[in-house]
């Protein structure tokens, strides 16, 4: 019988305005980091294990850690309220049910290049081809919503 196991992940979605843009930039001129993962070379957001180093790590400062770790760069949260993603896969003789929490980050510092081991490939990317890089629907799913936060975050300003 398959064993079933739980796992809370958080992660950012991290955005970069364009040279020259101070209020409302176009979207299709918005960068986003998307990272190519080691293991699977699927393209994805950085995201990870809530608490794998400190048990009392929250969701932001996990999210925040994995961006740095995963992506090679410092950023903000620009937006209090994470978006959830949730996901099965089988790895071994084991389903993962997994809950990832990302969070809209905009980017503060910092080169992708600087990434971990885990990353084979980290990069930012213009908002249009981002979904043709993401290979997983969930990751695609969190995106759209994520540029639906990003727009309203303009409209107010």
């Amino acid at each position: 019988m398959m064993k079933i196991k739980h796992e809370t992940s958080a992660g950012g979605v991290v955005f970069k305005l364009p040279e020259g843009f101070e209020k409302k930039p176009e979207i299709e001129r918005i960068e986003w980091l998307v990272i190519q993962h080691s293991g699977h070379k699927g393209w994805t957001f950085p995201k990870g294990l809530i608490g794998d180093h400190d048990p009392t790590e929250d969701k932001k400062t996990a999210a925040l850690r994995e961006v740095k770790e995963e992506g090679g760069i410092e950023a903000e949260i620009a937006d209090e309220e994470p978006v959830e993603s949730r996901y099965s896969y089988k790895w071994q003789d084991t389903l993962v049910k997994k809950t990832v929490y990302y969070y809209l980050m905009k980017y503060k510092s910092g080169n992708p290049e600087d990434h971990d081991w885990e990353v084979e490939k980290a990069e930012f990317l213009k908002t249009p081809q981002v979904l043709e890089r993401l290979t997983f629907k969930s990751d695609k799913e969190v995106f759209e919503k994520m540029l639906e936060k990003l727009k309203k975050i303009f409209n107010s300003q």
